[in-house]
């Protein structure tokens, strides 16, 4: 018979390697992206490889917590599990860019009930004396998870091919799925409660409308076009729509009272923010690499290594000292580094050392990591534990709006901005114009072996259009950080408060 202390060690371990598996699959995506782009071709429609899975992943999350509250965690978190292996399987085998896009919106589906349900399956077995240092944990194998992932994505991508960079999530994750069948016996009460179907439908037709219109704004189509308008108007319906049914739902998918808390409200709109910030540096940090430095996939990862090795410190140090001081000093620690590493980045040129970059990665992860661990615990601060799965939910919900919402508008700016720069660059040039309608969609920018062939000052133009494009939007993802140093001003002085919890579930 297995021991109640060995059970909860393969509880953890189950949920460290779920966490380990849904963080991996995004960095080894983000290094491997060149090298997809230049197999699948599409690098206008890139960021939906990235943007799908986060749609999808903000969709499933608040429906998941509140199915986790009423009918228990384990099955919801095997279903999670279940759904992003097979979307793993479906990403290898893609062969457009389409396809590969809507396979990672099944892996989302999966992905939405993993992160908000591992912790909160931690919060009920663990007394809050203890959550401290087991977030901080579950926050760094998120970071840690994404030191490896660029590594061995790299090694995969070019030894083998980019198509296993999916497929290597599935011993991950069947190893995940033992531990938690074997061990999680949940005991915790439940409560039934009421979905608010209608909530999460008009939310996810008002998110994927404004993405679409941003996405195929001036590219596509004007901005003037009817389509363009059309999206617009049908956002701005379905989110008027979504407002008033929160305010009538008998149970809404983003409970409004729990803003009424001070901390919990702040929480939020830092883990928004971060969100929208921190992903833009997982995106283009790689493509940065690849198409302004000519580096290979490998240098692409060991570029982003150090920015996740940054971020399992931040995580780890939140976790440990987050019963010692309040949430506002610690996030303070935070936006400091992560400001002053979105600064050096929104500096960089060709000429930037590459030993710079790193030291940016490292301030930027660094910052980031505090919120891995904190954000979710400040969440559930003075929260019933009966509503502890929405509030955890609520929390990677609003991180994941502000990553998609930041990929894709960053990514319109990013990619508008590149090609007026290229525009202005060729600007009478037949030389230059001759050279870009060879290179298809630009593609060749991102293959060592291909951009040697092109003339160094033709190159020399596109690699500048390209730094200065993806340095803009370094410059104006300032302003959500400005934003996030105004919320953790705000937070108070709220600190974990050490009490017996009577309702921690301790037959894991």
């Amino acid at each position: 018979m297995v021991s109640k202390e060995s059970n909860i060690r393969l509880v953890i371990i189950g949920l460290l390697l779920g966490i380990l598996m849904a963080a991996m699959d995004n960095t080894i995506v983000a290094t491997a992206i060149g090298t997809i782009v230049s197999d699948l071709g599409g690098l206008d429609k890139f960021v939906w490889v990235t943007s799908a899975y986060m749609v999808a992943v903000m969709a499933g999350m608040p429906i998941f917590g509140k199915l986790s509250d009423m009918y228990g965690r384990k099955r919801f978190y095997i279903f999670g599990l279940l759904v992003f292996l097979l979307g793993s399987v479906l990403c290898g085998m893609a062969q457009n860019i389409v396809q590969l896009s809507i396979f990672r919106a099944i892996q989302g589906i999966g992905g939405g009930a993993l992160m908000p349900i591992a912790f909160t399956i931690v919060f009920d077995i663990f007394p809050v004396e203890k959550r401290g240092k087991m977030t901080g944990l579950l926050g760094a194998v998120f970071g840690m998870s994404s030191v490896f992932g660029p590594l061995l994505g790299a090694y995969i991508t070019e030894n083998i091919s980019w198509h296993w960079v999916f497929y290597v999530n599935i011993p991950i994750g069947l190893i995940s799925l033992f531990c938690i069948v074997k061990a999680y016996k949940e005991t915790a009460p439940t409560t039934k409660q009421y979905i608010d179907w209608g909530g999460a439908i008009t939310l996810i037709v008002a998110v994927v409308s404004i993405m679409f219109a941003l996405e195929l704004g001036g590219k596509e189509y004007a901005w003037s076009s009817a389509q363009i308008l059309g999206l617009f108007s049908v956002f701005v319906i379905f989110f008027i729509s979504f407002l008033v049914i929160e305010t009538k739902a008998k149970d809404p998918i983003i409970s409004f009272w729990m803003f009424k808390q001070r901390v919990f409200a702040t929480s939020q709109i830092i883990a928004f923010f971060y969100g929208a910030t921190f992903v833009i540096s997982t995106v283009f940090i790689p493509i940065f690499v690849q198409a302004v430095y000519g580096g290979s996939a490998t240098s692409a990862g060991f570029v982003l290594m150090p920015m996740m090795l940054g971020s399992v410190a931040g995580s780890a140090i939140a976790g440990i000292f987050q019963t010692k001081t309040t949430y506002r000093n610690l996030m303070l620690l935070s936006i400091a580094s992560f400001l002053m590493g979105t600064i050096f980045l929104s500096t960089m040129t060709p000429e930037t050392t590459r030993m710079m970059v790193t030291l940016y990665m490292i301030l930027v992860g660094f910052g980031v990591g505090f919120s891995f661990s904190l954000l979710p615990t400040s969440s559930v601060h003075n929260i019933d534990p009966r509503f502890r799965g929405s509030a955890t939910s609520t929390n990677s919900f609003f991180r994941s709006l502000g990553m998609t919402l930041g990929v894709t508008i960053f990514g319109t700016i990013q990619n508008t901005a590149f090609t007026e720069n290229l525009k202005n660059a060729f600007a009478g040039m037949n030389e230059g114009a001759n050279a870009l309608g060879n290179m298809g969609d630009l593609k060749s920018i991102f293959e060592p072996a291909t951009r040697a062939k092109i003339p160094a000052p033709i190159l020399d133009k596109i690699v500048d259009a390209m730094s200065s494009s993806i340095t803009h939007i370094f410059a104006l993802s300032l302003i959500p950080l400005v934003l996030s140093a105004i919320a953790i001003v705000w937070m108070g002085n709220a600190r974990v408060s050490v009490k017996k919890d009577e309702n921690v579930n301790i037959e894991a």
